[in-house]
């Protein structure tokens, strides 16, 4: 390995998250002693991916769940960087927003996904299926888990600032032609349960996201504030 140093970020993502070879991560451990730069970036990853480790407990599970949970993990290809269509969502400029899909990104993503899937399939009863959302720097920021039947579970992994006069609304796009629908408020920036909506089945790659909208909800029952995270849904069932 040759570092450079515009490789230092990927470079020391991938060293939290494990995805050196033993080689490369010694290497990186030696440099780490008189790379300012590098160490650094691995303080950095290690504050950015620390809800990997303390947002979901750790269960012990068999190889065979472990291979069930590596075929269901998201195909990298669906996650380029999309948003709720301009016309359904509103004319708020906050909406147009460059979401960066990094490979990076990619990866820590199918980690959560994979420990949330692994919680999830011990549970007498799954979920549908589950939603990683990331905020625009492809941090990780809650977990969505929708059972199509009018029950979803929000999980943050993250603490948000949310003024007084506003609040955090909960959002998926069953289709094109119904256009965002709300699933609920978070009160007080909490995870919670989320029920009481009629919509069709969630379905594989469905868009999930979390905005920040003023007291009480949206007024016009459409996205009008920032978005703080997003995410796509993948099938565990």
């Amino acid at each position: 390995m040759k570092l450079e140093s515009n490789d230092i970020p990927a470079i020391a993502d991938e060293y939290v998250l494990g995805l050196l070879d033993e080689a490369d991560r010694a290497y990186v451990e030696a440099q780490i002693e008189r790379n300012v730069a590098l160490r650094q970036a691995v303080d950095e990853a290690r504050e950015r991916f620390l809800p990997l480790d303390t947002g979901l407990a750790p269960v012990d599970v068999s190889q065979s769940l472990w291979q069930a949970i590596s075929s269901r993990l998201p195909d990298q290809s669906k996650l380029a960087a999309h948003d709720f269509p301009d016309a359904a969502v509103a004319a708020n400029s906050n909406h147009i927003l460059n979401w960066r899909a990094a490979a990076i990104t990619a990866m820590a993503a199918s980690v959560v996904l994979a420990i949330g899937l692994t919680w999830s399939m011990t549970r007498r009863l799954d979920p549908l299926v589950v939603a990683v959302l990331m905020n625009e720097a492809g941090e990780v920021q809650a977990v969505v888990e929708d059972f199509g039947n009018d029950t979803a579970n929000v999980r943050l992994l993250t603490d948000f600032v949310v003024p007084s006069d506003m609040t955090m609304q909960v959002w998926t796009l069953p289709s094109v032609e119904m256009g965002p629908m709300s699933l609920g408020l978070l009160d007080q920036a909490r995870s919670a349960k989320l029920a009481g909506w009629s919509l069709p089945t969630p379905a594989d790659a469905q868009l999930y996201e979390i905005t920040l909208e003023r007291e009480g909800g949206s007024p016009t029952n459409r996205p009008t504030g920032p978005i703080l995270a997003k995410g796509y849904a993948k099938l565990t069932r």
